[in-house]
């Protein structure tokens, strides 16, 4: 049995629209081969169309992350998957700064080496992210942002914890949080941080 010319097209389109391709164009055609090898034994038996996309698009991001993981591309780390050449902020946490306010891990994670230049931007960086919740904290004292972000990110509370330590609602923790996050991010594209 041969897979039709437009399920071929079908799985050509999904592995192209999948977001992990982007970058990462010059392994297409072990995306492809990754997915046809992998649905091949059930697509014949899908009659739905709405089905087979569905079960095709899981297929390909399964496939896209098998491969880039086989090329090393990238790696698992606490659960999640992270580019090769990135560390976690969980890694990022081993290294001792001296001083150092407390990591935010709602930004990009950041890629540490162990030497000193690297370690002074670092530390740059979150001190830069430690004001700017700082100076909206300040700037809204009745929002207890210095606190969410204590909580959140030093502590590592639950936003369900965190709501009843602070006597509002989880949604009310949640957009207070998206708020701050929003604030720093502005922050950090207003002034330019150096790159790591």
């Amino acid at each position: 049995m041969e897979l039709t010319q437009n399920k071929l097209d079908l799985i050509e389109r999904l592995v192209k629209t999948n977001r992990k391709y982007a970058g990462n164009e010059d392994l297409y055609e072990d995306f492809f081969n990754e997915t046809c090898r992998r649905s091949f034994a059930i697509i014949s038996s899908l009659d739905s169309e709405a089905a087979l996309e569905t079960y095709l698009r899981k297929i390909v991001t399964t496939s896209i992350i098998t491969v880039l993981r086989n090329s090393g591309r990238i790696r698992r780390s606490k659960g999640k998957y992270i580019a090769s050449g990135e560390t976690s902020i969980e890694e990022i946490k081993a290294v001792k700064t001296p001083a150092a306010p407390p990591p935010a891990t709602f930004y990009k994670d950041i890629e540490v080496k162990n030497i000193p230049e690297d370690l002074v931007v670092r530390k740059e960086i979150l001190d830069k992210i430690y004001s700017t919740v700082q100076e909206i904290a300040a700037q809204s004292p009745d929002k207890q942002y210095l606190e969410l972000f204590d909580m959140r990110y030093t502590r590592h509370m639950g936003q369900k914890s965190m709501a009843g330590a602070l006597g509002i609602s989880q949604l009310e923790v949640s957009k207070r949080l998206m708020k701050l996050m929003e604030g720093v991010k502005l922050a950090f594209n207003r002034n330019e941080m150096p790159e790591v």
